[in-house]
């Protein structure tokens, strides 16, 4: 089927736009590909140093010119509930490889903080900038010359586009990503939900709230929520890293073990030793797989956090991928999900009524994906219209039925839930900010309110426990940026703000820093670029200045005459904190871009 004009426009602009760049990068990359092993051109003591520690087996194969060798780098900690499962990978992968006839090494490990774990304190500033440090640990992991493809080890966060921007610095090598899947649906979403305003509205304590947060996040895999995390996993299915169907199947099943040993028998497949079958991450993810994910992000309201690492990863391929991209995109693609925090479902029921192969052959028939698009799973996208099965001992892939299980959950692109998706772009004299609409009903899209001002979420939450916002009130919160302090997830400013919406006030949040996938039912301006540390108008914004979102229409103003707000002396940030780590990224600070660039470190 034709793709959507809307798609074939902006993909072409992207392609044009990039053309410079992306060709140089792909020079690059074609330059570094090798004839046979990429360790045929080592020094003999090198090589040794390389096989020291492996068996006898492999050591005699990786003597050889023949056999190739997959990198495995590992996000694994026990602390991270969804990356406690990659603990066995290494040994499963490193077996089904030996079988298939290659050699597989644990290249390195990368870090991974959870952000569930870090919200609201100070290790919370260490979080987008772990992103750079991932790409760079991966990158350091597959330095040794050693390696003919890699299999990527990771699930949440800022962690895959970490792992991502680092193998495509290697962009020659062919790449998958291997996720772990998610844990079984606990406490319901809408029951959590009700349980966090009730605390936040004073009438429980933390031994209620604990109770309820602890059966939520109960158990290994990956939270079960659509934030950051699950949105990593859609992308990386729709933009052709995880085989077919790979996403949200659960941990510790037989089909999940069979999922990662196809991963590592794939992988084989597709480097250049295989001849035709070479796929290199770096010509895979082109301008049609980026722009493919920006639609699957958009069709299924996921994390705000990808409007950064959609466009840091794009970039590390060459590819100039901007938000007018994005609101462009998003006006004519249609919002086919409703999970948590957009409704009440969480990733096992979308999986279930259908999960990724149901919206992938949705958005295809549409003309909404790229479906010639390269992928791991060979050939294209459409592939990905099968689900995976287990079936004697293997992942075997079939047909899927084309209608959903769950219309509450997962819907046709002929009766959606939104006609548009869930993100949009809005633009004013205050700068440029992103919006998560998904979520937001229509009579809360608008709003005009008089402005209070904080320079920390902490102060929101103390003007709120002493009934100082019990009106209509747009909450500006500012020196969240990259710039100020690493740009920290604000999710604790969503049940208060929620209570004073429930309560029938006009309320908003316009902000500098971030939200994840959890802005909720409350409209958010976020991102807002330029920041406030950097000179950008939120520095100028006093208590009383009355300010409008528009989301539909797109507008986020001040409505203060121009010459007013230009003669105002922009309020100084606060003082860079120190402590939990936090000065050690000062230079991560001093160098990071732009929000609406990446928010990024390594150019």
């Amino acid at each position: 089927m034709a793709v959507h004009p809307v798609l074939a426009r902006v993909t072409e602009r992207v392609a044009e736009r990039s053309a410079e760049r992306r060709g140089a990068y792909l020079d690059r990359i074609r330059a570094a590909r090798t004839r046979g092993p990429a360790r045929g051109g080592m020094g003999c003591g090198n090589l040794a140093h390389g096989f020291a520690a492996c068996g006898a087996q492999d050591k005699l194969w990786l003597r050889g010119d023949v056999t190739p060798n997959i990198a495995i780098v590992s996000a694994y900690n026990d602390m991270l509930s969804a990356h406690q499962p990659l603990k066995d990978y290494p040994d499963l992968i490193k077996a089904a490889v030996r079988a298939a006839g290659g050699t597989a090494q644990f290249a390195g490990g990368v870090p991974a903080m959870c952000d569930g774990i870090t919200q609201g304190r100070a290790g919370m500033e260490l979080s987008l900038f772990s992103r750079d440090v991932v790409a760079m640990a991966t990158a350091v992991a597959l330095s040794h010359d050693m390696f003919d493809g890699a299999l990527l080890l990771g699930v949440c966060d800022k962690i895959v586009p970490g792992l991502v921007i680092g193998a495509l610095a290697f962009g020659h090598l062919p790449v998958l990503l291997v996720p772990a899947g998610p844990m079984p649906s606990g406490l319901p979403n809408a029951k959590k939900a009700s349980v966090r305003k009730r605390y936040a509205a004073g009438e429980i304590g933390r031994d209620e709230l604990l109770a309820a947060e602890a059966a939520s996040y109960h158990s290994p895999g990956t939270c079960t929520f659509y934030g950051t995390a699950n949105s990593n996993q859609l992308l990386m299915e729709v933009m052709g890293l995880h085989l077919p169907g790979a996403s949200f199947v659960p941990p510790g099943t037989k089909l999940r073990d069979a999922l990662t040993e196809a991963a590592a028998r794939r992988v084989l497949e597709l480097t250049s030793l295989a001849g035709d079958g070479y796929t290199p991450i770096g010509e895979l993810l082109d301008e049609r797989a980026f722009v493919n994910g920006v639609v699957a992000l958009l069709a299924t309201g996921g994390s705000t956090n990808h409007t950064l690492h959609l466009v840091a990863m794009a970039s590390a391929a060459g590819i100039d991928l901007t938000w007018d991209d994005f609101d462009e995109l998003s006006h004519v693609t249609p919002l086919l999900t409703r999970l948590y925090p957009n409704g009440t479902a969480d990733v096992n029921h979308f999986h279930a009524a259908g999960g990724t192969a149901f919206l992938i052959g949705e958005l295809i028939d549409a003309g909404l994906l790229h479906e010639d698009a390269r992928t791991v799973g060979g050939g294209t996208l459409a592939v990905y219209r099968r689900a995976a099965e287990y079936v004697n001992g293997r992942a075997e892939w079939r047909e899927h039925p084309r209608v959903s299980g769950d219309t509450d959950v997962l819907r046709p692109v002929a009766d959606p839930f939104d006609v548009q998706g869930g993100l949009h772009t809005v633009t004013g004299n205050l700068g440029r900010a992103v919006v998560k609409v998904s979520a937001v009903r229509g009579e809360h899209r608008v709003i005009e309110a008089p402005a209070r001002v904080f320079d920390s979420q902490e102060s929101l939450q103390e003007a709120f426990a002493a009934g100082e916002l019990d009106r209509d009130v747009v909450a500006v919160v500012r020196f969240q940026g990259p710039r100020s302090n690493g740009m920290p997830e604000l999710h604790r400013l969503t049940p208060p703000l929620s209570v004073l919406q429930d309560r029938g006030h006009r309320v908003a949040l316009v902000t500098d820093g971030r939200m994840s996938g959890a802005s909720g039912a409350v409209p958010a301006a976020i991102h807002v670029s330029p920041e406030a540390a950097a000179g950008g108008p939120l520095a100028r914004v006093r208590d009383g200045d009355v300010i409008r979102l528009d989301c539909d229409k797109g507008v986020l103003e001040i409505l203060v005459p121009d010459e007013e707000l230009a003669a105002r002396h922009p309020d100084p940030a606060p003082p860079g904190a120190s402590g939990t780590g936090r000065e050690l990224f000062q230079v991560f600070r001093a160098a990071v871009g732009p929000a609406e660039r990446g928010a990024g470190v390594l150019g």
